[in-house]
């Protein structure tokens, strides 16, 4: 078996990896089924359901359209589902609401504390998310994160959206690293297939979204509970490289 490779860099997924998503999201995802909706509420279950959220429990199945869709694919989804708005005053309207809901979050642990962890390390960090890149930013400023984060990304961009590599390649080209030394963390089967795209090192599920064992592990190179085990796995996996990684 080959020695694990030296993980210099990490980049995360934000909703589910980096804040809870049914507190995050459920509501905001209500929300976003009423706008879309546009008065009809006997439509509004219809559209949560063809996103992937149950109505009634208000679950979100893993690798959903609203699980791992961006606003434009929502919208597009939602519209195909019965909205009667058109596509781009829907993406726009999603937009927006994802913005204004962002400082609202609900980590999945002390941010602060993770980030100035990994940090101390040495390593670089970045988050790449399908929501909009405005969003991203307002997240990581109101949880406490934004001054250790050298990358952020959002489905707008210009990087493309995931599973495609591009985000992460975009990471690896901003902060001087080549993809096998970056680690890629996230809740869903699009995180996963990003970082295989693009080369990462390793990939680590993370099972505070809405991903599971059973979506994740076949994908993963590693499930944890939450991002709070990163700074141990990586103190394992240095150990079993000593001298190589940076970790």
């Amino acid at each position: 078996m080959s020695p694990p490779p030296a993980i210099a860099g990490i980049l995360f997924d934000k909703d589910g990896t980096l804040i809870r998503y049914d507190e995050s999201w459920g509501p905001v995802n209500r929300e976003a089924a009423r706008i879309a909706a546009a008065g009809n509420a006997a439509l509004e279950p219809v559209l949560l359901a063809a996103g992937g959220m149950d109505p009634e429990t208000g679950k979100t199945k893993a690798d959903s359209l609203l699980a791992a869709g961006n606003s434009a694919e929502i919208a597009e989804g939602f519209v195909a589902a019965g909205s009667p708005l058109n596509v781009a005053d829907l993406t726009r309207e999603l937009d927006a609401l994802f913005l204004r809901a962002a400082e609202f979050s609900v980590p999945v642990a002390d941010l602060p504390s993770v980030f100035s962890d990994l940090k101390a390390r040495g390593l670089k960090l970045g988050i790449a998310s399908s929501d909009n890149e405005k969003a991203i930013r307002r997240m990581a400023e109101s949880s406490g994160i934004a001054d250790y984060v050298d990358f952020i990304a959002g489905y707008d961009s210009g990087f493309g959206t995931k599973p495609a590599p591009g985000m992460m390649v975009a990471f690896c080209k901003a902060v001087g690293l080549q993809p096998a030394e970056v680690a890629m963390v996230g809740d869903n089967s699009h995180d996963m297939h990003m970082g295989r795209a693009a080369g990462a090192g390793l990939n680590f599920g993370v099972l505070t979204g809405t991903g599971t064992l059973q979506t994740l592990r076949p994908l993963a190179d590693h499930c944890l509970e939450d991002i709070t085990l990163i700074g141990d796995l990586l103190r394992e996996l240095a150990a079993a490289r000593p001298g190589l990684s940076r970790a």
